[in-house]
Formats: structure tokens, C-alpha cells, sequence
């Protein structure tokens, strides 16, 4: 694209961008979802056997002091934050039944994981005659269907917003406070001194309210029952959290899963996810004026709108474009920052070398892929029905029970 029709682009954009859209919310979101590539393409790598089939590694199974760059990339807190603001206001907005506003939001959210598991189910048997071995064809499925479990979770607290609008006009922005109690409870049972007699499944309780902790936040804020003064409270007291936590507690400090590891941060989220949110909602609500303001320069707005436009698209494919490029390197043998161990820094600066490389993939793809996310008003129930059974096919091949 020239200057010129870049240029033409950018003032469209501008030029269609309705005087009350809240540019702060979409700049928040645009820069959480982001962070999502970012963090997957930077902290997940690939080690290679020899028999050419990739494997899942990590750089922080060897560089652990490179954690605290997971508590920059680890934004699902302003996802969740901002989602929650978005909701209520759309909430509000519905002319139809709550049922009715309900359905449309959820549909809006299944589209593109149906379209990125059903295309994959089919990819995979075609991989396979290709000569992609099977431990790739797993390692790939695994790291597809990794980032869908938000989807399911965001599905769920979506359906309770009536129920978080209600307990933050009767608390304000205490409202979560109920939440960070019951993960609090869960930690300490499962790592205080009865974590021996504690059973196994007792982490999954700390699913829903962990990632309801952040969605909470912004309905309360959407509710405008959290100003300025909650906010310092928020990014203080989070932060206080986050540093206490660490240093006296000794929670893990990457906030992702690292291979090895017996603890993990976020498969269920632990406490110190939700002191991060606390900390990094404070810090939203008190620099949303400022972000505002920002984005009413046309060219940092129009890349904001383009993200925006396609969130789903970006976090249902953008593994897909990383394997685009690791898989067909798999067969050349050790590709520096693709195939090889990510256990030495040059591995690092090898690995930002291929981000470029993984980004225009992840364009190339999504030109065709952003169709799912509008309404498959073409698609008729039987190809629906196809879809659904494809992609519960790819879905038990993924989660290994196949």
C-alpha cells in the first residue's frame, strides 16, 4: 500500500469513527490482545527430535530471570477489565431480551473458534499424507486450542453480567473483593500447611471467580462506581500484593506455565494473577484520560480500529501463522530461533528476528480467516453442523484424548 492510500486509509477511519467512541476502551483492548502473540510467539518455542517432530519448550525453563517480561505480556487482567466495561454498557444498550443480548455475544465469540478448530480438523489429515509427524500435528493442535480455553470463561461471565451489575451497584468497586477472597481460600489450602490432604481438583474452584476478579472491576467501572481515588487503591494495593506474594510467599514468578515446574500461575489462576489484575486496573483507570487523548492522532487510532476489528481473528490464529513458519522449517533441520532449544540467548535475539516473519503470516491469514467473525448468514445447517463435528473432532485430538 503507498503513502498516499495509507494516508486515505487512516483519514477513512478517522472520518468514521463516531464523536462518543470511547477510544481509551478500544486502545486498552487492542493493546491486551496484542500482548497475546507477543507472549506466545516470544516465550514458546520448539526443540526438535530425531526423528524431525517438533516439541512444546520454553525459554524460562532455562532463563528464569527473564519472568518479570511475563508480567508485562500477561494483560488478561485489562482483558477481562475492559470486557467487563464493554459489557455493561452494551447490557444497557440492548432493545431485546437479555436471553436476546446474550445469544449475540456468544455467537460472536463461537464463530471464529468453530471456523480455526473445523479448518484445523480438516488440515490435519492432510499434514499427516504430507509427512508431518504426528508429535508435530499434536504439538501444533495443542498450542491452536491452547489460548481458545479464555473463550469458554469469558462465555461464562458474559452470561453472569445482570448478576455483576446488580453486586456493583450494591458494593461499587468492592464488588471483587468476594472474588480475590475465594482464590486467597483456595491458595492457602492448596499450598499452606494442609496442601498434602487437599485434593487434587481443588485448584479448578479458583477458575471462575480468578477470571471474574478483572470482568467485576469493569462493570463496576462501566457502572462508574470506581473513580479515581479506587483506582490508586487498586494499583497500590495490587502492587503491594504482587511484591508481598513473590518475596514472602514465593509464588512462581513468570505468570505463564513453565515447562517442569510443579506450580503454575495461571492453569488455574492463583492469587498473584488477580494482585497483577488489581494493579494493572488501577493503572487503566487512572491513564484512560491520557490514552484518550493519544489516540485522537488518526495514525496511532486507525491500527487501534484494524486490531479491533479483528480480535478473534488474532487470538484464534496467530499460533497457526507461528507454525506456518516452524512446521515446513522442521524438515530443514536446526532452524536457529525456530527449531533449535531455546536454552541459550542467542536463542532470544533469534526468536525477535523471526517476530516480523510471524506477523505477516499472521496478516496473510487473516485476510481469509476474519470471515468467520461475521454472521454465516450463507451457511446452511447441515454445513454448520459439519463444522460443530469437526471441530469437536479437533478438539478431542488436541486435548489428547485421541
Amino acid at each position: 500500500m503507498s503513502n498516499t492510500a495509507l494516508g486515505r486509509a487512516v483519514s477513512d477511519i478517522e472520518r468514521k469513527t463516531p464523536p462518543q467512541r470511547d477510544r481509551a476502551i478500544d486502545g486498552l483492548r487492542a493493546l491486551a490482545l496484542l500482548a497475546v502473540p507477543t507472549g506466545h510467539w516470544l516465550l514458546g518455542g520448539f526443540t526438535r527430535d530425531s526423528s524431525g517432530a517438533l516439541h512444546n519448550a520454553s525459554p524460562l525453563s532455562s532463563f528464569a530471570g527473564f519472568a518479570p517480561a511475563s508480567w508485562i505480556l500477561q494483560m488478561l487482567g485489562i482483558f477481562f477489565l475492559v470486557g467487563g466495561y464493554a459489557s455493561v454498557l452494551s447490557f444497557h444498550r440492548r432493545e431485546g431480551s437479555t436471553g436476546a443480548w446474550l445469544r449475540g455475544r456468544v455467537a460472536r465469540l463461537g464463530r471464529p473458534v468453530l471456523g480455526v478448530t473445523a479448518v484445523w480438523a480438516t488440515m490435519i489429515p492432510v499434514l499427516h499424507v504430507l509427512g508431518v509427524p504426528h508429535d508435530t500435528l499434536r504439538t501444533g493442535s495443542t498450542l491452536v486450542i491452547q489460548p481458545l480455553w479464555f473463550v469458554g470463561v469469558y462465555v461464562v461471565v458474559t452470561a453472569l453480567t445482570p448478576y455483576c451489575v446488580r453486586a456493583a451497584r450494591a458494593m461499587g468497586g468492592w464488588a471483587a473483593a468476594p472474588l480475590l477472597g475465594v482464590v486467597a481460600l483456595v491458595d492457602f489450602l492448596r499450598y499452606g500447611p494442609l496442601a498434602d490432604s487437599m485434593p487434587s481438583w481443588l485448584s479448578l474452584v479458583n477458575i471462575l471467580p480468578g477470571w471474574m476478579f478483572a470482568y467485576q472491576l469493569g462493570v463496576s467501572w462501566g457502572e462508574k462506581r470506581i473513580g479515581r481515588r479506587g483506582a490508586w487503591l487498586l494499583f497500590g494495593g495490587g502492587a503491594l500484593l504482587f511484591a508481598a506474594l513473590l518475596m514472602v510467599f514465593h509464588y512462581p514468578a513468570s505468570m505463564v506455565g513453565v515447562p517442569g515446574e510443579a506450580r503454575t500461575n495461571s492453569h488455574p489462576p492463583s492469587l498473584l494473577v488477580l494482585a497483577l489484575a488489581a494493579a494493572q486496573s488501577g493503572a487503566a483507570i487512572l491513564l484512560r484520560d491520557r490514552i484518550a487523548n493519544w489516540l485522537k492522532r488518526p495514525a496511532l487510532w486507525a491500527p487501534v480500529v484494524v486490531v479491533n476489528l479483528s480480535a478473534m481473528t488474532i487470538l484464534c490464529w496467530h499460533q497457526t501463522a507461528m507454525l506456518a513458519a516452524a512446521v515446513p522449517a522442521s524438515f530443514a533441520g536446526r532452524v536457529p530461533g525456530l527449531t533449535t532449544a531455546p536454552d541459550t540467548l542467542a536463542w532470544i535475539g533469534e526468536r525477535l528476528a523471526w517476530m516480523p516473519v510471524f506477523a505477516v503470516l499472521l496478516v496473510v491469514i487473516a485476510r481469509y480467516a476474519r470471515g468467520f467473525e461475521a454472521p454465516w448468514t450463507k451457511a446452511t445447517k447441515a454445513r454448520r453442523a459439519a463444522a460443530g463435528l469437526l471441530a469437536a473432532g479437533f478438539a478431542v485430538f488436541a486435548l489428547g484424548l485421541a
